[in-house]
């Protein structure tokens, strides 16, 4: 009898579902890890601008307290975006993207907005300022990936498959070329343009798009005399017409990076941050990052971002075959939107692509990008633990 009890014991045991997490804790971890690396180096970059006359007024733990706030909110709002279920998600898809508009419509009104350097990208909120811009990637993601599934029966049409997308980025490159924020929309157009292919768009009516976008791009530098000043810096940096000038920013930062060397100069130990390097703690952390830290670690940030992004793309890949293809196209659109952001991002501190306005994601000072990036991340690990809940047999 208790041969036969310990044989059932046992039967039961084998048949009992694999103990399976409630999300994905490496990419959980991986995120805590940038984020916690990001704060350090948002302090070791900016503890020095008090200095500054311009900040003369700010304490040296003032960029710091602000960017723990952020991180603190963020994480509150990300935790809060983890508990909407996916098809909530679709739903207010459509009605997100109208809000982007709206916001990214009052943004270019002088007295609701916040102008730094000749650009209006920030409304005021009081504690902090917000990006619409930020909030416009996070909506177009949505809206792209809800766009694609409603449109599955006429994906081979041009004019009905395509067309409304395709004007609708171009409202919202309208919007924030006005601000002007040519970067934030080279990410959005490559949103759009990666969920367009992962949603299955015929691949001549895809190349037709980007060739399309490509030579609007090159119109828009070409008929701008600053945006064609800032390539010549780029492609010359160091000539004695640049380096006082628009490549004043790129050449600081590859002299902080050749500082660095292999193993940096040490935390802390970075020269090109003491009022050399403009915008250390926000456009060039990776700079700050490379002199301190050197090649080791700008090749680990680089790592972790490869990683993350790897991950991403396969959480939406199991959705997909999973028949969840909303939530497989959302999370590779964050996926991408992550991934073009860094690579952008390190191009621009590495000298490989010409200076543009992005922040590195989860790291570089700034509350609004944050705040929009962990909210992706919680609507990634919220998919992922939809796809667990069904590989397990359960509902969503």
């Amino acid at each position: 009898m208790k041969g036969s009890l310990d044989q059932r014991l046992g039967y039961a045991r084998a048949a009992r579902p694999a103990p399976v997490h409630g999300f994905d804790q490496a990419l959980l971890w991986v995120t805590v890890a940038l984020l916690a690396f990001g704060l350090v180096m948002v302090y070791s970059a900016s503890i020095a601008l008090p200095d500054n006359p311009k900040f003369a007024r700010y304490a040296h733990t003032h960029f710091l307290a602000r960017h723990g706030a952020f991180l603190v909110l963020s994480f509150f709002v990300a935790l809060l975006a983890f508990q909407v279920p996916v098809a909530t998600w679709e739903k207010v898809a459509p009605w997100l993207f109208v809000l982007s508009l709206v916001l990214l419509i009052l943004v270019l009104i002088p007295q609701l907005s916040k102008g730094v350097n000749g650009a209006r990208r920030w409304m005021t909120l009081g504690f902090m300022s917000f990006q619409p811009s930020e909030l416009a990637k996070f909506s177009v993601l949505l809206y792209a990936a809800d766009y694609m599934v409603r449109k599955m029966d006429v994906k081979e049409r041009f004019f009905r498959a395509v067309l409304p997308m395709a004007a609708a980025v171009a409202v919202v490159g309208l919007l924030l070329l006005a601000e002007p924020d040519m970067g934030a929309f080279m990410v959005i157009a490559v949103i759009a343009m990666g969920i367009l292919f992962l949603g299955g768009v015929n691949a001549r009516m895809f190349f037709l798009i980007a060739a399309v976008i490509l030579i609007a791009f090159v119109l828009m530098i070409a008929l701008s005399d600053w945006r064609r000043d800032r390539i010549f810096a780029y492609l010359d940096p160091w000539s004695e017409k640049h380096a006082l000038g628009r490549g004043y920013q790129l050449s600081h930062s590859l002299i902080a990076i050749g500082r660095g060397e292999i193993f940096g100069v040490g935390l802390g130990g970075s020269v090109e941050k003491l009022h050399w390097l403009p915008e250390a703690h926000t456009d060039f952390l990776l700079a700050v990052i490379g002199e301190e830290f050197g090649l080791v670690g700008v090749a680990m940030v680089i790592f972790a971002f490869l990683w993350m992004t790897r991950r991403i793309i396969h959480i939406g890949r199991q959705s997909i075959a999973l028949d969840r293809v909303f939530a497989g196209l959302v999370a590779q659109g964050v996926g991408i939107w992550i991934g073009f952001q860094a690579f952008i991002n390190m191009g621009v501190n590495l000298g490989a692509l010409p200076t543009k306005g992005l922040t590195l994601p989860l790291m570089s000072y700034g509350g609004s990008a944050i705040l929009m990036n962990l909210v992706a991340i919680a609507v990634v690990l919220r998919i992922d633990h939809e796809n667990k809940v069904l590989m397990r047999g359960g509902r969503r």
